[in-house]
Formats: C-alpha cells, structure tokens, sequence
C-alpha cells in the first residue's frame, strides 16, 4: 500500500537521522570558536561531487556556494553583470577587457594575476567537453599588464555573463598540476576548501587574508546526503544548520519557521527521445504531451509547492510570460496503440520517482506500455544523455549557468548541444537557438529567447510540467544565509551560527 505523501514511517526518521549522527560533531567542535562568535556551519547538501569537485563539471556550483572558489564577475538579482575578481570591463567588437582586481591572493599564498585568469579560461574554454556556458563559443584569452582580453570568433553581448558561470572559477596554478583539476587550496574565496572526503563529506576553513573582508563563520563542514529523509532529520535533531533540497513530502512536517521557499528558475520537463524509438514519431510525442496532467503533478507530488508550467521558463522570470503567444505547429496527435516506451529518471531529488510513477499511469491511460528505469544520477546521465531511454524525466535549471536562459536552450536542444537529451536536431530550432544568442541584451534578447522557446515546444521534444520552489531549511540560530534561486549561493562570507 502506497503511503500518504506527509507520512513518514518513525522507523525511516529514526534511520535517516542514525545515518547522521556524529557526522559533523568532531569538525564542529574543534572550531576554535570562543563565546558569542559563530560556530562551524554544518551543512547537508543533496547531491555527492559527480566529478571530483573540478569546477569544469556541474560540482563548480557546490564551490560557489561554499564561497571558495570565485569568477571575474557576478550577477545581480536581475542577472546583470557586477564586479568580482575583475573590477570593471568594456567591449569592442568581438573581444571584451576586464581588469584584473589588485591585492587578491590565492588560498597557496600566491597572487592572481592577468596570467592565472588565462590560464584557468584557457582551460575551460580548451576542456573536452567544454563548460555548458561555452557551448557554441570560441573563445581565447591574452593577458597585458593587469587586463585581460577574451575575444569570440563571433560578437557575443553576453561575455560577461558567461565569465560569472562557476564552471569559469579563476584557481591557482597548482589546481591544475594533475591528470584532473583540483582545487583544494586553490580558491579565492573567504573559505579554503581543506580536506574532501570523496563523495561523503568535505571540510572548508575560514581564509582569513580574503580580500573582501573576514567571514563571519571559522569554518563549513560539508557532509552529502542524497537522501532527502535523512536531509529533513538532520534538520529537525539539530545536526545540521542548513539544509539543502529540504524534500516537499518533508516540508510540512518541519517547523515552518525554519524553511524558505523560493521559486526557482527551474522546470522539471520530459524529454523525449527523437532519434529513435517510439518517440522518433512526432504524433506520438503529440500524443504524450496531450495525456500529461501537470496539475496533478503539482497538487499531488509537489503538495502545491510548484507551479504548473505554461513553457519552459517559469516564475522565476515574470518577462516570460508576458511575451509568450500559443505555440504554433504542432503535431496532431496520434494512437500510441499499445506501443512500449521507456521512462527514465534518478533517486537524487526526492520528487522525481513518484512523478515518474504518475507519468507512467497517466501514458498508459493513454495507451501506451510504460517501463520506468530508476537510479542515483551519477549512474544514469551518461545513458540519458546518450539516448539510452525513450523519455527522461528531469529536473532542469534554466539559467543556471549565465544567468540568461539562452545558453540552457542551446545546450538541451541545439543539434550540438552538449546536453541535448532529447537527441533534437531540428533545423529551424537552430537557427532560432542561433538568433537568441547573439540577441544583444535586453527587450530584443528577452524576445528572441522566447521565439526559440516556442520552436523547440513545436517540436515536442520536451514537454515542460511544472516548475519547482526549492525549499531551504536553516536552522534556528543560523543567519546570513544565502537564499538564491540560481543555485550559486548558499554559505557567504555573512553566514553564521550561534
């Protein structure tokens, strides 16, 4: 029997917080801490490194938000581009000037320099694969004096806020002596990434010659939960101050006070497979859009902590809705007729089965054979991104990396996308992805970006059903904690506990 999704069985609490326990306590209280400052911040993050912690990989956004390792440049509320290693930038033409900020140290004791920020670009932007944010970019990097030029083969407006991706971190020399980068004392930030435990834990201390001033905090113990249960118990036994990814299902059995919902510019879509398989046929992707209820999915998976989605982009970006017009060229939808599709999706976000699990009844209702095929995400992207399933169910940010959702497009559905899960290859979604990322920034860009969005919904390659608020718990005697929708903040320089 299927239990309610608020009830949680006592013997999982009591074995969710059992896999805690004493998981920070030694790192906590050997923190030198006196009486009235903050103690260690103790924090359970959902999703283990996939890569080591090189910041070429998605794990660059678990070095920003530990507040190690930084860029040339950050984004603002709006996701306009403001100063950070680089203290100002101008453009001509295809190539941009940044000037390198003065008086910053690496966390090895050695200074940035126009010559360490080539380096580290030059890398990301030579790196196979390249960082998602360079997708379609080629880019090359010249030091001179304290300035560094990058210049694109094409004029590209959104320089700047590609250099603010995390995937773009300025690190030490030495992050890159070995066959991977490492970047362990290789930072800038106010924390020192000290000691990582592979995929369990990870240990950050205070840096107290950062340039922009000493962290509040002496230190971060990080310990990985991909378990939102045991994530929810660590919270509620105090053995964590905050907590990443609290699940929905969990939410409401929490103190209210202590969680935050924020939403997010994150979609959860379904791909489909139009390569081959059954969803090679545009009637049939028709057909599965036409049998999704994401309404259901909100008041029944989410508990009516998301929104159903009317397109790829949400809330989280007020100007989409405004300009977006039905989307026009369809496919009718055709009889599925009993034919078997293949669902995947992974156990790192907690929703993400159970909406599987409701997609596969509503398809079959519609009359198609459903298979489902579950694991941790570490286990199952290569195959998704392979074409290995019929269908993916994911939970996608869609300006995780720029700030600006053109670069999600062109990477999901562009034919050289690099994370082109529903294996499109569409000529006039191209030339639309193209238009939006040369766009210059602004009215013109906002209207290009949904001109492409409704290119790649004609198509039915992805059928986007709702969009998410993430749910953040900080404990009670946390303050300065980040609450950020892109997902690059989280532990700031501010962030303390008492």
């Amino acid at each position: 029997m299927r239990l309610p999704a608020r009830f949680v069985p006592l013997t999982a609490v009591t074995t969710a917080s059992l896999l805690l326990t004493g998981c920070f306590s030694a790192a906590s209280d050997a923190d030198g801490s006196s009486e009235g400052e903050s103690r260690r911040i103790r924090v359970a993050m959902m999703q283990p490194p996939r890569s080591g912690l090189s910041p070429l990989s998605d794990d660059a956004f678990k070095l920003s938000r530990w507040s190690t390792a930084e860029t040339l440049v950050k984004l603002d509320e709006d996701g306009d581009a403001e100063p950070a290693l680089a203290t100002g930038w101008k453009q001509s033409g295809r190539s941009w000037t940044f000037t390198v900020r003065d008086g910053v140290t690496f966390h090895d004791g050695t200074d940035l320099t126009a010559e360490a920020v080539v380096d580290s670009l030059t890398r990301a932007a030579t790196a196979s694969p390249k960082p998602r944010i360079l997708d379609g970019v080629d880019m090359t990097v010249k030091a001179d004096g304290d300035k560094v030029t990058v210049t694109t083969a094409e004029e590209d407006p959104l320089v700047p806020q590609r250099l603010s991706s995390p995937q773009l971190a300025i690190l030490a020399a030495k992050a890159y002596e070995g066959k991977t980068v490492n970047p362990a004392g290789a930072g800038t930030g106010p924390f020192e990434l000290t000691e990582v435990n592979g995929t369990s834990s990870a240990t950050l201390d205070r840096y107290d010659d950062y340039w922009g001033g000493k962290a509040k905090a002496p230190g971060i113990d990080v310990r990985f939960v991909p378990d939102g249960t045991a994530r929810a118990a660590a919270l509620r036994s105090g053995e964590a101050d905050i907590v990443e990814a609290v699940p929905v299902s969990q939410a409401a059995v929490l103190d209210q006070d202590l969680i935050t919902e924020v939403p997010m510019p994150r979609t959860n879509t379904l791909y489909l497979n139009t390569e081959k398989g059954v969803f090679k046929d545009a009637s049939l992707r028709a057909a599965a859009r036409e049998a999704i209820d994401a309404k259901s999915l909100v008041d029944g998976v989410y508990e009516g902590r998301a929104d159903v989605a009317e397109g790829l982009l949400g809330p989280a970006l007020p100007w989409a809705a405004e300009l977006r017009e039905p989307v026009e060229g369809r496919a009718k939808a055709g009889d599925p007729a009993g034919k078997t599709v293949t669902i995947g999706t992974f156990t790192d976000r907690a929703e993400l089965p159970e909406v599987a699990a409701t997609l596969q009844q509503q398809l079959q209702e519609a009359g198609f054979k459903v298979k489902l095929e579950i694991r941790e995400y570490a286990n199952i992207e290569s195959d998704a991104l392979a074409g290995r399933f019929d269908a993916f169910v994911l939970s996608r940010a869609t300006v995780l990396d720029s700030g600006d959702p053109a670069a999600y497009l062109y990477s999901d559905f562009a034919s050289e996308g690099s994370f082109n899960i529903s294996q499109l290859a569409d000529p006039a979604v191209d030339k639309a992805l193209r238009k939006a990322s040369s766009a210059p920034t602004g009215d013109a860009r906002r209207k290009a970006v949904i001109e492409a969005e409704a290119a790649v919904l004609a198509t039915d390659a992805a059928v986007p059903m709702l969009h998410e608020r993430v749910v953040q718990g900080d404990a009670a005697g946390v303050t300065g904690a980040a609450h950020d929708p892109r997902e690059r903040e989280l532990v700031t320089i501010d962030t303390q506990v008492k």
